[in-house]
């Protein structure tokens, strides 16, 4: 089998849970798959040094010659929404080009970052003859909604909903990152043997539990090792309730047993800091985005994990860093929208506790309650990574992956996809 991969970004970039197409493509070579990645010289948190040096290594072999990967020039990302735009769809015009030009292909592989990948799928099939997997990461427009940045009904909606239908029409199969997401596919048309689930996962032997004597970054931020955290890694951006965290965490500041991480970069960084700054939040601590080395350190950093976002941006989903913190045996407490499958994961696993989102005295009370019950919040911990170890470990996900692979290009695919789920 000859996979085709088309990626926006790829190492050494930073992005957002990198394991996860490591994890699949290391899983696809020793299923004796072949890849062709194509994708822009890195731009993301690397040096212009070292985009100097990727346009002189503009192809390299990986995975002892099962990846082959051909990086193309490309402007550096800018931080205006305009012109990251412009960059998004320069890129995906080339690596459309690109992608016209294979033969031998069996599969497109390609994701729902960004959106507009689902305009290319038709012409590709059409020319290489091949099978299209989608992987269904973000709710396209839905997300632009819960974020504040239009509006259901709008020109900007109405595109995306229009994009959304041929994205699914031209797919041979979506993959899922929740029963949620599966659910909100199917009643927008989409056949059931159309799509399956596969819930992102988490390398359980990379992110445990760090007991906080080994901690490092205790000292490199200079942490007090006595103090009960919270901690929320991840973006911090227009859908996560930052203001609300703020909220509380200066309701309790006559608590200087109790403080607040923040760990991460985005788009509302500049006003958390502003926040902090002029309301003297002495129990707030904001750290840098930290390298996925770290990543055990870092969810190993509070004595529990937050998971937090505005009313309506959380129903549909289960945000990955929620598998990091119960691999790190640490409770989740998530300010979140209930009744949607986190909710449900939380209460099943018995791993933490779900308040509703945009609720700060029931938020107040849960951080409370965790910092003074250290038996119970240990349990959860527990709890947690008996979950992870019985349910999302790499080897339960790319398995998964494998299999529904192979069953794309199958006469007996619903069996597989069945066995996948």
């Amino acid at each position: 089998m000859r996979i085709l991969l088309l990626a926006n970004y790829y190492k050494p970039e930073k992005a957002a849970s990198p394991y996860l197409g490591e994890n699949k493509r290391e899983a696809f070579a020793k299923a004796g798959f072949d890849m062709v990645l194509y994708t822009p010289v890195p731009t993301r948190g690397v040096s212009e040094e070292a985009r100097r040096e990727y346009r002189q290594r503009l192809y390299e072999e990986e995975l002892d010659g099962k990846l082959k990967v051909h990086r193309f020039p490309l402007m550096r990302e800018g931080k205006n929404p305009l012109q990251r735009a412009f960059r998004y769809a320069l890129s995906i015009w080339k690596l459309y080009r690109l992608a016209l030009k294979e033969h031998d292909i069996d599969i497109l592989s390609i994701s729902s970052t960004p959106p507009i990948n689902g305009l290319m799928f038709k012409r590709i099939k059409k020319k290489l003859g091949c099978k299209v997997v989608y992987n269904l990461q973000d709710m396209f427009p839905d997300s632009l909604v819960t974020a504040g940045m239009t509006k259901k009904g709008s020109l900007i909606w109405k595109l995306g909903r229009k994009i959304e239908d041929i994205t699914y029409r031209d797919s041979d199969l979506i993959v899922a990152l929740s029963e949620d997401f599966r659910r909100i596919v199917l009643s927008r048309g989409v056949p059931e043997e159309k799509v399956t689930v596969i819930r992102n996962w988490v390398d359980e032997q990379a992110v445990v539990d760090i007991p906080r004597a080994d901690n490092t970054l205790f000292d490199t931020y200079g942490l007090d090792r006595e103090k009960f955290y919270v901690c929320y890694s991840g973006n911090v951006g227009l859908s996560q309730n930052m203001d609300m965290l703020l909220d509380v965490a200066k309701s309790l500041i006559d608590r200087p047993d109790i403080g607040f991480v923040i760990v991460g970069d985005g788009a509302y960084k500049k006003q958390v800091e502003a926040r902090v700054a002029s309301e003297d939040l002495t129990n707030v601590t904001l750290l840098p985005f930290q390298p996925y080395e770290k990543i055990a350190e870092v969810f190993s950093l509070g004595d529990c994990g937050l998971i937090i976002s505005k009313a309506g941006t959380g129903v549909s989903s289960v945000p990955s860093k929620t598998w990091s913190i119960m691999a790190a045996a640490r409770p989740v407490l998530a300010s979140f929208d209930k009744g949607g499958e986190l909710d449900a994961i939380i209460a099943e696993s018995g791993c933490g506790v779900c308040v509703p989102a945009n609720d700060p005295a029931a938020f107040r009370t849960a951080v409370l309650n965790m910092a003074d019950d250290r038996a119970a919040r240990l349990a959860m911990g527990e709890n947690g990574r008996r979950y992870i170890e019985e349910n999302l470990t790499r080897a339960i996900g790319t398995a998964k992956w494998v299999d529904v692979m192979k069953a794309v290009t199958a006469t007996e695919r619903e069996e597989v996809l069945t066995h996948a789920e």
